[in-house]
């Protein structure tokens, strides 16, 4: 197959999306297909792209209607012969699969490892209209899709994001900078979204009745300078830590104690993946996917690899955390149950599969139809 991935996301974003875009076509270009990533010039997904051998095409999306940018599109996949284009945001499929329609050969997915759309007219008419599926990855998200009534059942099609759990992960040395202290160690962009102010009135709270906890987090973002103030102001600056940008978090993840999510939404949150891997447990907040990675039902919050709470409750955070967190033998029984989950539902080589199969469906469903 033909396969181009379109994601016009900010040249200085990358998150759980681009990560997904850039695994998913590796693992097809390894299988032999003749796959491209396309994005922003001199954007941080290029660039990791490239670095993992994807070949990468600089192709700029910059609004919802470019009918420049899709003439162009248009004629780079005529002259390619592409036969699948997986876009990433809306403005993606408004500008790249509106392309598509015009050269009339490929098949056409949004990829939406979020919520990415209302029912507002637009919504409906871009994803019925330019696109052939929608590609996601929780249960959850489907269901909310399938309450439009837009689509037929098989249109939105579930597969679950994988990872490569890496071996030999030398532990940041936590202990050695806080010596006697339990690590409560979180991930993300320092946005609204990942929820840091919870997890930092949780600690405060804690902070009042033990010393022995440190919080440390990885990541930058717009809330960077309020969130650090808020810290300051709360007296944290010995107990709550800022790591900042840290491009492989696997050594954190090995060194720590507990992984806290405290996201206010997300898909399937990669990161508590990435923590069941390194085998240790997880506080996480119930957000889409949360459940369905961790074990949980959609009756039951109850499973094995950790704790599910409700999001912008700081209560609930420290009240997790203090329920676990001296208890070494429940730790690591959530820690094995997380690392044998994510070993048997959610590798690389298993969400290559399933994609591929879903891709070799979509054309020939779109075969027989002419």
């Amino acid at each position: 197959m033909n396969i181009l991935f379109i994601n016009s996301i900010g040249r200085n974003k990358f998150g759980g999306g681009e990560k997904w875009m850039v695994n998913a076509a590796k693992g097809l270009t390894d299988r032999g297909h003749n796959v491209v990533l396309a994005s922003k010039r001199n954007s941080r997904l290029l660039q990791y792209a490239s670095g993992r051998g994807v070949r990468t095409e600089v192709l700029e999306i910059r609004g919802d209607f470019s009918p420049l940018a899709t003439l162009k599109i248009a004629a780079w996949m005529k002259r390619h012969q592409t036969d699948v284009l997986i876009c990433n945001l809306n403005k993606d499929v408004r500008v790249a699969g509106l392309a598509a329609r015009l050269v009339g050969r490929p098949v056409v997915l949004a990829r939406h490892g979020m919520l990415l759309c209302s029912r507002k007219w637009k919504h409906k008419l871009t994803l019925t209209r330019l696109t052939d599926g929608i590609i996601t990855n929780s249960h959850t998200i489907r269901e909310a899709y399938a309450g439009y009534g837009w689509f037929d059942d098989d249109f939105v099609k579930v597969i679950y994001n994988g990872l490569v759990i890496p071996g030999n992960v030398t532990p940041y040395e936590f202990a050695s900078r806080f010596p006697g202290k339990k690590i409560i160690y979180s991930a993300g962009r320092l946005s609204k979204q990942k929820g840091f102010e919870y997890l930092i009135e949780a600690a405060s709270m804690l902070q009042r009745k033990r010393g022995d906890l440190i919080f440390a987090i990885s990541g930058e973002g717009k809330l960077e300078i309020e969130l650090k103030n808020r810290v300051k102001a709360l007296g944290l600056e010995a107990s709550f830590i800022f790591l900042g940008f840290t491009p492989d978090i696997y050594p954190c993840l090995k060194g720590c104690d507990l992984f806290v999510l405290a996201s206010l939404f997300e898909g399937m949150p990669n990161v508590v993946m990435e923590a069941m891997a390194m085998q240790k447990p997880v506080v996480a907040t119930d957000v889409n996917g949360a459940r369905e990675l961790m074990g949980a039902s959609a009756e039951s919050l109850d499973c094995d690899t950790g704790l599910i709470i409700p999001p912008k409750d700081p209560a609930a955070i420290a009240e997790a955390i203090e329920k676990i967190i001296d208890n070494p033998a429940l730790l690591a029984a959530y820690g094995k149950a997380g690392r044998e989950r994510v070993e048997t539902q959610f590798t690389i080589p298993i969400m290559v599969d399933n994609l591929e199969k879903h891709l070799k469906q979509k054309l020939a469903e779109k075969a027989g139809r002419k």
